[in-house]
């Protein structure tokens, strides 16, 4: 809050991100929905996901969204961000009529996020090596995918340049977790970061440095889902996002080739543990169920 004048509804200050717990959260459900109505155009959801984003997504509301934005440098500083440009790009892939007019009405927004980020990186002088919000790999795999869709030659060439300043050079990695904070795994998606940074020929032989006994299915940690214990916490339901994340991350490197003889069979048996051990508690208690679904599509479905 900047003044009294803030004092306001969520849905005063922003017309079309809310309603969930946190605008990040609102942010990425409407990527989610984006995505089932494309993949599945014919689902019983898909009049609904039209008419939503038939009366919210309108230039006037993105002006407001982008008034907030603009006065506040530092909000949803990178997840938000990078969130917000994941849904430029998934409106962009969109075949339908009327994406057209919601991309269009959503692009002022996104073009603010995409400079600021693009600002952001350039300064940026040391990586975020968490398992939460503020991580650098889960922000820089999000801005490569985003600017491969939308292709923006600018935010794709930092987005990997930092990856390769960052992360190339790690070895012999220390694997400390899950931290009871985690909903992403530090070492993970740093792998599906680098996935996306490094030539397909050149991925192979970083992992290999990066985690050296990985294809023997260690650190074990890394393979064993976590147990939840309290899915009404807003802190613990993040295990739950974290066995969904994790679960993402395995299935992106069931992809690559080159891999050491079994990782790629260990890998998809450890994503299939992760998403039985959460998916069937997505909406147990809200402190999940206004995000869990988003992940439960990245496990699932992967991102493009």
């Amino acid at each position: 809050m900047l003044d009294a004048a803030d004092a306001r509804a969520p849905s005063d200050l922003h017309p079309i991100f809310f309603g969930s717990f946190d605008w990040h959260s609102c942010v990425h459900g409407y990527w989610l929905l984006a995505n089932v109505l494309r993949r599945y155009p014919d689902s019983t959801a898909s009049p609904r996901i039209m008419d939503l984003f038939d009366r919210r997504l309108r230039p006037e509301s993105v002006a407001a969204e982008l008034r907030y934005a603009a006065s506040r440098p530092s909000f949803e500083r990178p997840y938000g961000w990078v969130w917000l440009l994941q849904l430029g790009a998934e409106l962009d892939r969109s075949p339908a009529e009327r994406a057209r007019r919601w991309r269009d009405a959503l692009a002022p927004l996104v073009q603010h996020f995409e400079a600021r980020l693009i600002d952001a990186l350039h300064a940026a002088t040391l990586p975020v090596r968490a398992g939460v919000h503020a991580s650098s790999a889960f922000c820089l795999a999000l801005a490569a995918s985003a600017a491969k869709a939308r292709g923006s030659p600018a935010l794709s060439e930092i987005a990997i340049k930092r990856a390769r300043a960052w992360f190339a050079g790690d070895a012999a990695y220390q694997v400390r977790e899950p931290d009871a904070w985690d909903f992403l795994s530090p070492a993970l998606v740093e792998i599906e970061c680098m996935r996306r940074a490094l030539p397909a020929s050149a991925f192979p032989e970083w992992l290999a440095r990066f985690l050296p006994d990985l294809e023997r299915g260690e650190p074990v940690v890394l393979f064993d889902p976590v147990i939840v214990h309290d899915r009404a916490d807003l802190v613990a339901a993040h295990l739950d996002g974290l066995n969904l994340s994790r679960a993402w991350c395995f299935r992106g490197l069931v992809q690559c080739e080159g891999l050491p003889p079994g990782l790629r069979e260990r890998a998809d048996a450890a994503a299939a543990r992760h998403i039985a051990a959460s998916l069937p508690h997505l909406d147990d208690d809200y402190a999940g169920a206004h995000w869990l679904a988003t992940y439960a599509w990245l496990a699932l479905e992967g991102l493009e």
